[in-house]
């Protein structure tokens, strides 16, 4: 039974979004989508959204930068969860100012209109990068922070006024930290579509930047079922919560793994503009999942190696489709 009236799922047009929002409406929730504004009347991912759930959801365009829009977006929902963000990482040395604008000033403006309206839940969406590389592992929720990017800046930028205006305000506001989430539908600018992609269209030689650091890897799946655990459970307000498999692999390992379960040889090529700064490379990210199954009785349903390649398989699977794939560009570097 649905705990809500209704929701507002910020950044429904985008990857984990259309997967969240398709999930809620399975479970039964009344779903207004909250999709960012364009000429061309795209509802991102959600154009492409499974049958079952086509046409049973609310879309508003709008922006989340703009305090009025989301105020408008937010009227009639009792909850919200919120991941409109500004998330590639290169874009962010390119363009630091728009994530401060998307990341910090956006998230400012759901929080003022959920305490306006008397919201009784707001879900924040963090990223492991706001912890930068592991000083010690698995990484637990009592972490040091450490911005090595502008983007991750701002995502500590974002969570911490979260958590303001929990204590400031007693606003019912919990942040869920997802690990590097991979599935069907992820864009270019995320590594394991960059060599499901490559190896699909024929390339043996593929590009990647550093091969050497380590990822906690999440399937959608498991990502969204964090997403509803932490919206459902009268035990997440307050708190941050790491979404994570309690898995660590390396890039280049990932590369060979994958190629391995395509059946294709490989063979991998250093491409510079494809490397961070020397110290804003994120070295290690390994989660430690126990809060999640302490709190919120959530755990990975795709973890270990085993679940691993499980969830590889669905998301290769996803991509090699002609009509997905097409979708997507492996010869250009999308940052």
């Amino acid at each position: 039974m649905a705990k809500f009236a209704k929701l507002l799922v910020t950044g429904a047009d985008g990857f984990i979004g259309s997967h969240l929002t398709e999930a809620l409406v399975r479970r039964g929730y009344s779903v207004k989508a909250f999709v960012q504004y364009n000429s061309f009347n795209s509802w991102g991912w959600l154009d492409r959204c499974a049958p079952d759930v086509k046409g049973q959801f609310e879309v508003f365009a709008g922006d989340v930068r703009d305090p009025h829009g989301v105020r408008t977006a937010l009227s009639g929902c009792d909850g919200v969860l919120h991941l409109a963000a500004l998330i590639a990482i290169p874009y962010s040395y390119h363009s630091p100012d728009t994530y401060v604008d998307t990341n910090i000033k956006g998230t400012l403006n759901v929080l003022q209109a959920a305490r306006q309206l008397g919201v009784a839940k707001v879900v924040h969406t963090s990223t492991s990068e706001v912890y930068g590389t592991a000083q010690y592992v698995p990484i637990d929720e009592k972490h040091p922070l450490q911005g090595q990017s502008p983007y991750s800046a701002s995502k500590i930028g974002a969570d911490q006024m979260a958590l303001a205006f929990y204590r400031s305000f007693g606003l019912p506001v919990g942040v869920i930290r997802p690990f590097n989430t991979y599935g069907p539908r992820q864009s270019a600018r995320a590594v394991i579509p960059t060599i499901i992609t490559q190896l699909a269209k024929g390339n043996r030689k593929i590009r990647l930047g550093a091969l050497h650091p380590t990822r906690d890897f999440n399937y959608v799946e498991d990502t969204v079922a964090g997403f509803i655990s932490f919206l459902e459970s009268d035990r997440s307000v307050g708190e941050e919560i790491n979404i994570g498999s309690n898995f660590e692999i390396s890039i280049g390992e990932t590369a060979r793994l994958i190629a391995e379960l395509m059946n294709a040889e490989l063979e991998i090529e250093t491409d510079d503009v494809r490397l961070r700064p020397e110290k804003s490379e994120v070295e290690r990210l390994w989660a430690d999942n126990r809060k999640a199954l302490e709190r919120l009785n959530w755990k990975p349903a795709y973890g270990g190696m085993d679940g691993f390649k499980r969830g590889l398989a669905r998301t290769i699977e996803w991509f090699t489709q002609p009509d997905n794939l097409n979708m997507y560009r492996p010869g250009e570097y999308n940052i």
